[in-house]
């Protein structure tokens, strides 16, 4: 891949009353499309409120990418449900990774390099921050499921570099 920027690790925490889709729970788990990647976590049985803990990774080669997640519940004898789906930019992230570099400055640990808003045109249901966490960028965000009655999704995203990529 000679446009490679990078690697972008997505942490998939948790879902947060996600909606019931079996008798009396669901059985959740997450698709995760970027340009022609598809990458899914591991189907979490009877809950909705999953804790995940997977992580996944995507090849970044634009550095506008956004990244659209689909919430689905697992069926064993029919097609599996719909459970609601997001999306989000990763351009605000890797903004900040590239002020931190000009600055190059030493900052503590637990630094917020930026802070990125709600809005009508994202999906994030809370403020998220970009946090300087042991030498490592990270962004945490929750997301509010759309096109369904209630659920949320939190994630964490993490730059890696890869020697020889172009970077950002």
């Amino acid at each position: 891949m000679e446009n490679l920027l990078g690697l972008l690790r997505i942490h998939v925490k948790r879902g947060v009353n996600l909606a019931i889709r079996d008798t009396s729970s669901s059985d959740p788990y997450i698709v995760f499309h970027s340009g022609k990647q598809k990458l899914k976590t591991r189907v979490i049985k009877h809950s909705i409120n999953p804790e995940w803990n997977d992580d996944l990774t995507l090849s970044v080669t634009d550095p506008n990418l956004t990244v659209k997640l689909t919430v689905y519940d697992k069926d064993l004898f029919s097609a599996d449900d719909k459970m609601g789906d997001a999306e989000f930019s990763i351009a605000p992230y890797l903004e900040a990774i590239k002020l931190l570099h000009k600055l190059e400055g030493r900052f503590p640990n637990g630094t917020i390099i930026m802070k990125v808003q709600p809005t009508r045109q994202n999906y994030l249901s809370e403020e998220s921050h970009i946090v300087l966490n042991q030498g490592k960028l990270v962004q945490n965000m929750f997301l509010r499921l759309q096109h369904v009655e209630c659920g949320e999704v939190e994630l964490q995203l993490e730059w890696i570099d890869v020697p020889g990529s172009k970077g950002i």
